[in-house]
């Protein structure tokens, strides 16, 4: 399955678009920034744009109001869909996130709950509802809210109709906007047949159509089945990945690895989905010790076996935190070029080269996997399809390290830094760096060929001049710019003040739709 051999790019579209919270009702289109991120997704070689909610929601996006609806801080559905086709023009694929256990308390079904009390037709759409008393929040009758939270109202997925109406409902984001893959948000409380029933629902209309879970613990193979999902979330080598550095214990990664899918490993023949982070946990430049582990963790994500991601910003060693009982902290407001400019450019770099080493090398995405040698820092693994084996060497010491070795590989050249290694007698020998790591190949393909440029056309942003006027390409109405940067009071997003010409109302609107373009990828606003 091509999920099997693509890096993913995980969006948090409210965070990301610095959309308020909660809900104000009013329409933007914010989401139009993604398009704006294309050539960025591109020099990373991302094949895969995975956004947390986009669905109509109360606040943070997993408490839906409308499975069929964008919500209005993003846009419309006309919006999302203009950059669905962009991405998809520029060969990323969209999965997008199907909360399908719980709904806000404004859902529409629910609201008919509280308005009709018994008369509804929808009271058996939700676990656990019953009149005998009253719910934490004040209504009449009582239900079951997912984890003890309330205002996130759990489905009765044992209901052929609530079921019905998540499946057409995702029928309907494959038909209008040819998303190609689901994942499902905590898939550990969804039922089994629902599973089964939406499995054979997608892959009917496309056979290639991706179906990941949100699992934290248990047997994956429970859910990542033939029957059911092709993938869930690898959280047992999340932690991993960052304990085993800040512990400095590479065995603890090692025996993860080898446990999942080494010799007579337990899920041999499926694609866990890898991440060092994610909208739930903190960033992972704020969870290690030193900052000149992040590299190596990035080097054994994408080389392990399984899909590897990156996590909005991640990419440039964002940092964050959950506190104060708020996720806030991991779901911020990025600005690329603020990134480009402040950001850590070596760790960009690092990513923008394993992302063509990754694609280069067929063994690394789906070659078996065995450990060479594993030291407490140091770690040296290989991976091996059809003939063709890389070998992947760690090393988080503070000085240098060594590796000697047997390869039946007569040269090896390390593709990160582009530098041959000693290789004699069917014997390598590697010193390393450091806070280093290495990728051995025999033949170097990608440092003796250049970077293919980014193939996408972004037109020049609207030059921004107080007092000038402008017409919006979508509807024809003319304003007069009167600031070019202000800031929201709350969200600290970056707004111009115009006055419409029409009828001399004044409003405000985030400075990067002003500057930003329309559906067909030409400037929004043109100065007159």
């Amino acid at each position: 399955m091509w999920a099997d051999e693509t890096v993913f790019y995980q969006i948090y579209p409210l965070g990301f678009t610095g959309a308020p919270m909660p809900n104000d009702g009013v329409c933007v289109n914010r989401i139009q920034k993604v398009k704006g991120w294309i050539p960025h997704l591109k020099k990373l070689h991302i094949g895969a744009v995975y956004f947390s909610p986009v669905f109509e929601s109360d606040n943070h996006g997993y408490d839906t109001r409308d499975f069929t609806k964008i919500d209005c801080r993003l846009g419309t559905n006309e919006d999302f869909k203009a950059v669905c086709d962009a991405l998809h023009e520029n060969g990323i694929k969209v999965v997008l996130d199907g909360v399908f256990n719980h709904v806000g308390r404004n859902f529409w079904a629910f609201k008919d709950v509280q308005e009709k009390g018994q008369a509804s037709e929808y009271c058996d759409w939700f676990a656990g509802l019953n009149f005998g008393g009253q719910s934490p929040c004040g209504d009449n009758f009582w239900y079951e809210g997912w984890n003890g939270y309330y205002n996130l109202v759990k489905l009765n997925l044992r209901n052929w109709h609530v079921c019905d109406y998540l499946i057409d409902a995702v029928g309907m984001w494959m038909d209008q906007f040819h998303i190609d893959g689901i994942r499902f948000d905590a898939a550990d409380c969804v039922d089994f047949d629902f599973f089964r029933r939406i499995h054979n629902f997608c892959k009917e209309r496309n056979p290639e159509f991706w179906l990941m879970g949100e699992i934290i613990h248990g047997d994956y193979k429970r859910w990542a089945n033939p029957e059911m999902l092709d993938s869930v979330t690898n959280y047992e080598c999340y932690k991993g990945i960052y304990s085993s550095h800040n512990d400095k214990n590479y065995f603890e990664i090692n025996y993860s690895i080898n446990r999942q899918f080494g010799n007579g490993g337990i899920y041999q023949g499926v694609a866990l989905y890898n991440f060092v982070d994610n909208h739930d946990v903190n960033r992972l430049a704020s969870t290690l010790c030193d900052q000149r582990y992040l590299p190596l963790c990035y080097t054994l994500m994408y080389c392990m076996p399984g899909i590897p991601s990156v996590y909005y910003g991640s990419e440039y060693g964002v940092m964050g935190r959950h506190e104060n009982n708020s996720d806030d902290g991991l779901r911020p407001c990025l600005d690329l070029d603020d990134l480009n400019r402040s950001g850590n450019l070596d760790l960009y770099r690092h990513l923008v080269k394993l992302g063509r080493i990754y694609h280069a090398y067929p063994a690394l995405r789906t070659g078996s996997y065995y450990t060479v040698e594993v030291r407490n820092r140091q770690l040296l693994f290989a991976k091996e399809q059809d003939g063709r084996t890389v070998y992947v060497a760690l090393n988080l010491e503070d000085c240098p390290s060594e590796f000697r070795f047997g390869t039946h590989v007569p040269s090896l050249v390390d593709v990160i830094s582009g530098q041959p290694v000693q290789v004699e007698n069917g014997g390598a020998w590697i010193r390393m760096a450091p806070f280093s790591s290495m990728i051995l190949v025999e033949d170097d393909i990608v440092n003796q060929t250049e970077p293919e440029a980014a193939a996408v056309a972004v037109p020049e942003p609207t030059v921004l001049e107080a007092g000038a006027k402008y017409r919006d390409v979508l509807d024809g109405s003319v304003c007069e710019l009167l600031q070019t940067s202000v800031r929201h009071a709350e969200t600290q997003e970056e707004l111009v003040v115009y006055r419409k010409e029409q009828d001399g109302s004044v409003w405000a609107m985030p400075k990067s739709i002003f500057t930003g373009t329309a559906h067909d990828n030409q400037p929004r606003f043109e100065k007159l």
